[in-house]
């Protein structure tokens, strides 16, 4: 009988989620393929794709020499090595510095999921907000890139959702497939249900009273550490000098004529470069950058 009931509230509540969502998805859909095709490809590419990854002593070594660089980067987080792979991939020529080590700050320590929202999505549904539907959408479909560009680093991960309530079963089941659903072609498995035997056999220590059932669900898993590694020595292949344990100690100023407002000419000061120290090798290293 709850299984009969369980059926129709589901079918209910789905053909309700993808009405209420569908206009939504299609406009989507129009929108960013109208985006895709506006797009440009960079003016340049890599003038170099380094069969052997360099050497620190290389990097280090080629950072002493370089004259001038179009681009310093200061940090070895997500954000800096991503800077670094643009930027090399475009032609430039790129320095980057991490005082510590790849990715050891706040790049090592997300929570390593790669998911859409759930949360996000009941937001959407429940008070019909478009732009948290797009949120969710987007988080999709980057979580599909990520599984596609770095299969070795990201995988589905099932999560498992104990509910107490039977009232809520079909409630939280209902949410579930239209997650699963939304998700479309990025879909990575489909959800269900299990009862409460086969949850406390998964998971002996969950809580046992009032229990009576759970949900499985699938969303990615990252390896956020080793994707900005791998993302750093991508860098390095294009040709960008990279290295860790090497601070910045002091910003090179320099001055620029520049016209004010006025139209009249007037020195500016500016920053030309940074002075760094190789803890490794106990060095300084000038980098210094074009502003041409």
């Amino acid at each position: 009988m709850f299984r009969s009931f369980n059926r129709r509230f589901i079918q209910h509540g789905l053909l309700f989620c993808t009405s209420a969502l569908g206009t939504g998805y299609f406009g989507q859909y129009i929108l960013k393929k109208n985006k895709l095709n506006a797009a440009s490809p960079a003016l340049h590419t890599p003038e170099i794709w380094l069969d052997d990854f360099p050497t620190r002593e290389v990097q280090i070594d080629a950072m002493s020499n370089e004259s001038e660089y179009d681009i310093v980067v200061i940090g070895g987080g997500a954000t800096g090595c991503g800077v670094a792979v643009d930027a090399a991939s475009r032609g430039l020529k790129v320095a980057l510095v991490e005082k510590y080590d790849f990715s050891s700050g706040t790049s090592s320590r997300s929570t390593k999921l790669i998911h859409g929202g759930v949360r996000y999505l009941q937001k959407a549904i429940m008070q019909l907000d478009r732009e948290q539907y797009h949120m969710v959408k987007e988080a999709l479909y980057e979580r599909g890139n990520l599984l596609k560009i770095a299969p070795h680093l990201s995988y589905p991960l099932p999560i498992m959702l104990p509910v107490y309530k039977w009232y809520l079963l079909p409630y939280y089941y209902a949410g579930i497939k239209a997650y699963d659903f939304v998700s479309g072609r990025q879909l990575l498995r489909w959800s269900y249900l299990i009862t409460k035997k086969k949850a406390l056999e998964l998971f002996p220590m969950l809580k046992q009273e009032k229990l009576v059932g759970a949900i499985v669900y699938y969303d990615g898993q990252h390896n956020d550490a080793r994707m900005n590694i791998a993302l750093a020595f991508t860098a390095a292949r294009m040709g960008a000098n990279i290295a860790n344990h090497c601070a910045v100690t002091k910003l090179i100023h320099g001055d620029i004529k520049v016209d004010n407002a006025q139209g009249q000419p007037e020195i500016k000061k500016i920053i030309r470069g940074v002075k760094c120290f190789d803890r490794c090798q106990s060095m300084k290293i000038s980098l210094r950058y074009d502003i041409a």
